[in-house]
């Protein structure tokens, strides 16, 4: 390793320091070998106590102490557990997935079920994390420079199809916040975050640069509120990706934050005068000069919109589509490059190198946060209430796809796990 100090990377710095270690830098990178034995497989530890309370608290300090934990309680990976999680896979258990950026751990379902086991998982939730790890490790998510970057970026999880109500993932109220009836996100995001760290790489100013780490306990995944999709409005995953209505299947992207957005107006307002003002309002979420826009200017997403079925169906009942919603808050978002030079944002958009749509956007009298309105993204999810809207501000050079396979095993699984809920009760 070759240290740097911090100055050499702010502005106007002293590269004095780097140009004296060139050498040594050059050599780390060209000459470097592994210096780490190659591992022959995976070594089962053993934690023994006087009883399983103990055992319990044992296995998670070790957990912690080797950096595997993320600092919650975990469920141990036992063999007999994580076999368990495995009948929710389609695959078998050596099924290679790819490599985890940035570190480059190789990503099986096997590793997948361990990690979903230690978030306290159950295996019909499976599907959906072996979905949504394919569509991370694709190469167009940008995941490998998500992972690492000081930006924070946290992935969302947008899953269609019957599967959603199958394993009580939430899309109603709450739907982005511990639910005791509904625990499914939180499972497989925390289950995603897990092999973020563990296989990935990413702890905190080792691995991700990420100045504050915001939402990375259980990442965010829910199921759109289809049911409470207007008429002639398509979900998410066909709109999106053109996937059949009615399959099962997960949209990836990733957010750097929430922004609560109070939509319904504070009088007597008209039908008509709510819709456009809470729009409006919407839109000014919106226009903000945040240079992590540029990222998905052209081919992925500045954000997602994510509105209750109330607000869906009222705003459809005054002729409103997910198309002319778009369109308004692309138009009413754009933002004046007056503002853009102030702010610096025009510096960046000079600078950039991840498409030629955005660079010529600096023509530009007024800044579209994105170059077509179909970019950015709407979702319908959350409690039946007309008062909030939700706006995921994204770092998105692209959205991904991924249709979720079921073991055939799948009724099978529902039913032991309606039974268990069952039981409880």
């Amino acid at each position: 390793m070759v240290v740097f100090p911090i100055d050499v990377f702010l502005p106007d710095a002293d590269l004095a320091p780097l140009k004296a270690r060139r050498t040594e830098l050059y050599d780390g990178l060209i000459r470097w070998k592994c210096s780490a034995p190659r591992a022959s497989g995976s070594r089962m530890l053993a934690v023994e106590e006087v009883d399983y309370e103990h055992a319990l608290a044992k296995a998670n300090d070790l957990l912690i102490a080797n950096d595997w934990g993320d600092g919650l309680p975990l469920w141990p990976a036992t063999p007999k557990r994580v076999e368990w999680i495995l009948r929710g896979s389609a695959f078998p258990r050596a099924r290679v997935l790819g490599k985890f950026p940035p570190r480059g751990a190789t990503v099986t379902a096997e590793a997948c079920a361990v990690a979903l086991a230690m978030a306290g998982g159950r295996p019909e939730y499976f599907p959906v994390l072996l979905a949504a790890i394919e569509a991370f490790l694709d190469p167009a998510s940008d995941s490998d420079e998500s992972q690492a970057t000081s930006g924070s970026p946290f992935p969302i999880i947008i899953v269609n199809g019957s599967i959603g109500k199958q394993i009580r993932l939430n899309s109603g109220f709450g739907c982005f916040g511990p639910d005791p009836q509904r625990p499914a996100g939180a499972s497989i995001g925390r289950a995603l975050r897990l092999m973020q760290q563990n296989l990935g790489g990413a702890r905190p100013s080792t691995g991700t640069m990420a100045v504050f780490g915001v939402m990375r306990y259980t990442n965010a995944v829910f199921a759109e509120d289809e049911d409470g999709l207007p008429e002639g409005w398509q979900p998410h995953g066909t709109e999106r990706h053109g996937f059949a209505r009615g399959s099962n299947s997960v949209s990836l992207a990733f957010a750097t934050g929430a922004s609560n957005i109070l939509r319904q107006g504070a009088k007597k307002e008209s039908k008509e005068e709510d819709a456009i003002q809470g729009l409006n309002r919407i839109a000014g979420y919106l226009r903000v000069p945040n240079m992590h826009y540029l990222y998905g200017y052209e081919s992925g997403t500045p954000g997602i919109l994510v509105i209750s079925r109330v607000v869906a169906a009222a705003l459809a009942s005054l002729g409103w589509t997910k198309t002319s919603i778009r369109e308004y808050l692309w138009e009413h978002s754009k933002i004046p490059m007056k503002e853009m030079r102030q702010t610096g944002g025009l510096a960046y958009i000079e600078r950039w190198v991840g498409g030629a749509l955005a660079r010529e956007s600096v023509k530009l009298d007024f800044w579209p946060i994105t170059a077509k309105p179909s970019n950015i993204g709407l979702a319908v999810a959350g409690g039946a209430h007309s008062s909030h809207a939700l706006w995921l501000q994204a770092r998105s050079p692209r959205v991904i796809g991924r249709e979720i396979r079921l073991p055939e095993a799948f009724d099978e699984l529902l039913a032991e796990g309606d039974a268990v809920r069952s039981a409880s009760t």
